[in-house]
This record gives C-alpha cells, structure tokens and sequence, in this order.
C-alpha cells in the first residue's frame, strides 16, 4: 500500500521540474512512510511514497524495465493476491524476476498482456505505466474502487495522484471549487468520475484511462453485471463460504504483523473467525482491534439506528474465536479536539465527513498502527449482502431516489442545513440528486421474467455497490492510509459481489432478516449472541459532553463574522445550534454543527476559490 503521483507534459522537460516532483510526492508521505522514490525520463515523471508490506527489501518504486525499444516504469498502490499464481504464469512464458514483490508481478504483467492485465487482477489497487516504447500513460484502478485515484489534464497532458492533494501541489492544478462541485460534496450520492475540485476526475473503478500524444481514452474493463443465479439455497450458502475462505486466505499474505477490525456485528465478526481459524492452522492467533467510547456500555440509550452497544458482542467474539483483543476507548475530548478534526479533513482533502465516526475511525487506527501494519475489515458485507435498514424500509424501497437519502433525511432533518439560504436555493439539490439517480438506474439490466419486486431490490442492491459503498471505502482508506495503516476488504472481492449481486433477493433474506447468505454461511464459526444481532450502525458517540464541545467550538467560529464560511453557512442557523439549551445535543445538531466548523477548517486549510456560478 503506497501514495502515487505523477505528470506528463509532452511540450515541457520535466527534469527540470523535480521541485515540483518532489512536492508532489512529499504529499503522499503518510500514505508511505517507508520509503520514497522518483523517476523522471522524457516527458514523464513519477513519484511515489512507499508502505511496505510484502517483499520489504525488494519492492522499491517507481520499478522500471528497460527494453530495446524504451523503458517502462510502474508506480503502484494496492495489493494484487493472485501474484502467486501470475507470477507462474508469466515464468513459464519467459519472464524472470528479481523480487519476491507483487508490484513487479503487476509490471511484468503489463509486459505481456498490455492494459488487458486489467482483468487478470484480483485486487485493490491503483497504478500507473509510463510506457516508453509508446510514449503513452496508462492508469488502471480496480473494480470496486477501494484504492483512490485521480487525474487532472492540462492542456499538453495531465496530472495524478492518489488523492487530490498530490494533484494541488503542481501550480498548474487550480484549487477551485463550482457550484456543482458543491453539490456533489453535500449530496452523498458518490457521481462516477467526479472529484468535486474543478477540472480533476476520478479514475473510475473498474477502467483504464490512457494518455497519448493524440490525449486522453478511456476503457471500461468491469462493470457489475446482471446474470441468472441458479445455485439453490444451500449450493448458494456452500459457495459464499468456499469463497469467503479464499479471500480471506488470500488477504492474510503479509510481511508485516496484522489484525482485525472487530465490531461485534455479523460481518467483522465472520470475518475475524476466519482469520483466526486460519492463522490459527499456522499456529499463530489473530489480534483483534475495537472501538468504544467513554462510558458507552454503561449508560448506552437504544434509538432507531442502533439497539445495542458493541462492547459485548465484540468480547463474546473474541472468547469464542481466541483473539487477543484491545479495545481502544476514546473520550468527548479527543473526538471534538480540532486538531483530530484538522487531520481527518486532510486526509479527505473535502469537508465531507461523518463528525464523529470519522474521528473516531482516525484514532482508532492511529492506535493500531503501533501494533499492526494491515488490518482486514468487514467494511462492504451491509452493501453485498444487504444489511442496511433502507433494504427493508418500503418507503426507501418505493421512493425514486437513492434509498439511503431516505434514511439520511429521517434521521438529520432540517437541523443538519446550515447552509445560506441563497446557496441552497442555487445548489437546487432535489434536481441534482433526481438527475443522478435517473443516470444511476439507467443502465441496470433486468433479467427475462424477473418480477417487479425482485428487479426493485436489484437496483438497491445496485446502487448500494456503486454508489454508497464507494463513499465508505474512501472514507476507510484516507482515514487508515493517514496513519500508514492497510486496510483490507475482503468483502469487496469481485467473486463474491458478482456472485451475491445476482442472487435474488429472495435468497439473501430467506430466513426474513438481513444478510441471510452470510449469516448462515458462517454460523459455525461466530458466538449465538452475534448471529441473533440485529444490525448496528458503526458506533457513534452518546456523550453530551461531545455535543458541548461542538457548540463550543461553533461559538468560536461566529465570533470571527468575517469568516469566509459565512459566506456558505447561514449565520443565524448556526447560532441558534450552538446555543440550543439541551443535555444532550440531538444527532442532526450535531451533524449541522460539524458541517459548518468542517467548511470553516477546510477554508482555512486549503484556502480553494469558491466559485458559486
């Protein structure tokens, strides 16, 4: 796991822009801390800042092959776990390797097969190729978009990086934000390819986006496809099973010690024994990794979102499968400390987070970073399987919008708008939304005789794997990459979403709850108190005092009037949030609180040109 940056500037020499290169690179230093690297030759130079997890010594970049007719350089980021078996496969067709790493696997790859590598790869990653026999750049980004990636053409080539801010750091990108970059970042529906800071984009998951002198193409190489399921219900739960095993033995291949994300929920926990029964046939035991707050366990209030505390069923998991378990308990203080707030903002480059979750998410992996470099997580099981309230609410299932939004609007309400009236009014979100969401439907294949309803539940689905779970995986990686620390989803394999996805929603609720498949796929190996638990959100904290310290910090902000936030954020609304007289400052308060102190950071931090036309 790596930061990757780069440039390709036809019309310039760019060995005389390595301050520029470096700067670049340097951005990315969380993302790798073990080691940097750049290269430069002709019109391309890249940069990387390296994570070492596999092949310590060996898998330095950018790695390079010189042939008779030009080099070819690679900088990548991810992990590729079906090297093993590429790595055979391209021995046996003359290849020869120096390292034991899977970046030069991948590279070796492109040597052979081009950018149709692309459906060779059973991964997370994102990389790059300049390819010197043909002065081209090709960037490949893999099928669920767990690694982040982003481009930014000018007018003679192009820019990239791992995240935006690697992007920001050239004088040629500008850090301006429109009106519609405003709207995706408020609108929670995750457009394909969009990247809210004007003129850069995404690398779409699942596609190649190649530069030549002739510009920029673009090539799909997996999209998620509709195909009759016709395994019955136990061929069903046999091959979620087989399949969980491999991903799962496949993603415990590490150099560096690793553990897991454990909730206390179906999906972490059924991940968490497999890994220990796995590791456990090596000898070894598998350390396990929760967060809880302050006082949670004891004074936890149940609401519509979430009717139990984590704490205990994490502790029944950890007995029963033999983990050696640490919680991290993180108090009011730390979660409401701006300078927590400030990081969490960086590695998002956008004021787009989830308040508390996502300080949260950033301590609890700071803390385990001082005991494990890769961490496999449950994250994207509730997508898969699902296992999200809107799967079973009619009105979300009904409603001709996102279903999550249906949710999000019952939950937050008007409390969490503190946006000018002016803005919202030009933001028009309910068009930007129904216009995304006629896009997003468009092009779901429905299967010959399928009925009204199970076509229904396949666009939920649908949208829950390309939209939704796109802006958690992104939140999992910057706020784990921050600290140098891998993420791992094993839940995101493409086998298992293509296998899942088209099973009928009949069979993943057969039993008339949530995640149906899984649960019963991996009922021998959790406690009975997880396999009865009903779905709980990621946690968040119920302390007042966190509440308290958010008003607090919101009166600091409205006693600088001139702040420029206030020229997004409605001044009024946010004084009566920050001095609403209550014990306990309701949940959309809160979330109206911390949207506008991370609009005041993100301001003060990146200092972007708002352009509100």
């Amino acid at each position: 796991m790596c930061g990757i940056t780069g440039w390709v500037s036809y019309d310039r020499d760019l060995r005389i822009e390595t301050a520029t290169l470096d700067a670049m690179t340097e951005t990315m230093s969380c993302r790798g801390p073990d080691d940097r690297g750049t290269w430069v030759e002709g019109p391309a130079a890249l940069g990387h800042r390296r994570l070492a997890i596999i092949d310590l010594p060996g898998g330095r970049q950018p790695m390079t092959v010189s042939t008779p007719d030009g080099t070819v350089a690679l900088v990548y980021s991810g992990e590729t776990y079906n090297f093993t078996e590429l790595r055979r496969e391209l021995t046996d067709r003359g290849h020869r390797f120096t390292t034991d790493s899977d970046t030069e696997v991948v590279l070796h790859a492109y040597l052979e097969w081009g950018d149709a590598l692309a459906e060779r790869l059973n991964g997370m990653y994102a990389f790059a190729i300049w390819d010197g026999r043909h002065d081209k750049l090709v960037m490949i980004r893999d099928r669920m978009g767990i690694k982040p990636f982003y481009y930014y053409p000018t007018p003679d080539g192009v820019l990239f990086g791992s995240e935006p801010k690697a992007i920001l750091a050239n004088p040629l990108a500008r850090a301006r934000v429109r009106l519609d970059g405003l709207r995706e970042l408020f609108a929670m529906v995750k457009t394909p390819g969009h990247a809210v800071w004007d003129g850069m984009h995404e690398v779409e998951p699942g596609t190649v986006v190649t530069l030549d002198r002739q510009g920029l193409h673009r090539r799909v190489h997996w999209r998620l496809e509709t195909r009759p399921h016709t395994d019955d219900r136990d061929t069903s739960i046999a091959t979620v099973r087989s399949l969980l095993e491999d991903i799962v033995r496949r993603q415990l291949v590490a150099d560096v010690p690793r553990c897991t994300l454990l909730s206390g929920g179906l999906d972490s926990s059924a991940m968490t024994a497999l890994a220990a029964r796995q590791l456990a046939e090596r000898g070894e035991k598998v350390r396990s990794f929760a967060v809880d707050f302050v006082g949670q366990a004891d004074n936890f209030v149940a609401d519509e979102l979430r009717g139990t505390p984590d704490t205990p069923f994490v502790h029944d998991v950890a007995r029963f499968c033999g983990t050696d378990h640490q919680d991290i308990v993180l108090d009011a203080h730390a979660l409401a400390d701006m300078d927590v707030r400030a990081k969490v903002l960086r590695a998002r480059d956008l004021p787009m987070g989830f308040g508390d979750m996502d300080s949260s998410l950033y301590l609890l992996f700071q803390a385990i970073r001082g005991h494990s470099t890769v961490a496999l997580s449950g994250e994207s099981a509730d997508e898969v399987f699902g296992g999200y309230l809107q799967f079973f609410d009619e009105e979300a299932r009904r409603a001709e919008t996102f279903p999550w939004l249906v949710s999000f609007g019952r939950h937050f309400g008007d409390d969490a708008d503190v946006l000018r009236a002016d803005l919202t009014e030009a933001l028009d979100m309910e068009a930007y939304v129904s216009d995304g969401y006629r896009t997003a439907v468009a092009g779901i294949d429905r299967l010959d005789g399928e009925s009204d309803f199970e076509y229904r539940m396949r666009r939920i689905c649908h949208l829950h794997l390309t939209r939704f779970v796109r802006i958690l995986l992104d939140r999992k990686d910057r706020a784990s990459m921050a600290v140098g620390l891998e993420v791992r989803v094993p839940f995101c394999d493409h086998r298992l979403v293509e296998y899942v996805y088209n099973s009928p929603w009949s069979l993943k609720s057969f039993d008339g709850r949530e995640k149906s498949l899984l649960r019963e796929a991996t009922a021998d190996l959790i406690p009975p108190s997880v396999y009865d638990r009903v779905k709980s959100p990621y946690p968040s904290t119920q302390d007042p005092k966190y509440g308290l310290a958010l008003q607090e910090h919101a009166k600091d902000l409205l006693a600088r009037p001139s702040h420029p936030v206030f020229d997004l954020v409605d001044r009024e609304r946010l004084h009566r949030l920050a001095h609403r007289d209550t014990p306990q400052i309701a949940q959309a308060s809160r979330h109206g609180l911390e949207r506008a102190l991370d609009l005041a950071l993100w301001l003060d931090l990146y200092a972007p040109e708002v352009n509100l036309t």
